[in-house]
């Protein structure tokens, strides 16, 4: 099955708010998957410096002839992610998609996922979308929608560049 909005919305994922328009407040605190997507019409701009920040002392910009080379013509999807419950279970999707959209605003990231996202111009207009899931189904389902997606385009969305995969496989 083809990884897209029709197919995503199919498989439970809810949300599907621009950047720009996201409330987080309204982004359940539970475990799940996010993913983002270009709206319809969306054409890549690449920012010469990304706005994202510094992370462990490395700059997240990235040259435009690697970023092109990340692009994947005809995706939809430019990025899938998981939000765990942490070690306290007090994590989820609202707090990952917060640290996510801060770390495209300059904060320091916890983490380096997702970070070509944020050397695209309009980024205000790409979409979030997300599903909850139990903490010991997340793993699967990112190796799940990376495997589908590669399957699909021959290879990972333009900003994951690591394929998830689930111990042991």
């Amino acid at each position: 099955m083809p990884i897209n909005r029709q197919s995503l919305k199919q498989d439970g994922f809810t949300g599907f708010r621009q950047l720009a328009d996201l409330e987080i407040n309204r982004i359940p605190q539970k475990p799940g998957i996010f993913v983002v997507l270009q709206p319809e019409g969306f054409r890549p701009q690449f920012l010469a410096r990304s706005t994202a920040g510094i992370f462990k002392k490395k700059d997240p910009t990235l040259k435009p002839e690697a970023l092109t080379a990340e692009w994947v013509d005809g995706a939809e999807v430019l990025y899938v992610g998981k939000a765990g419950p942490g070690s306290k279970g007090n994590r989820g999707l609202r707090r990952q998609i917060q640290e996510f959209v801060d770390f495209g605003k300059g904060k320091p990231p916890g983490h380096w996922d997702g970070r070509l996202i944020w050397q695209l111009a309009a980024v205000g207009n790409l979409i979030i979308a997300w599903k909850m899931l139990p903490a010991e189904e997340l793993s699967a389902a990112e190796a799940g929608y990376h495997a589908g997606f590669v399957e699909e385009y021959g290879r990972l969305p333009f900003a994951n560049l690591v394929r998830a995969r689930v111990k042991g496989s």
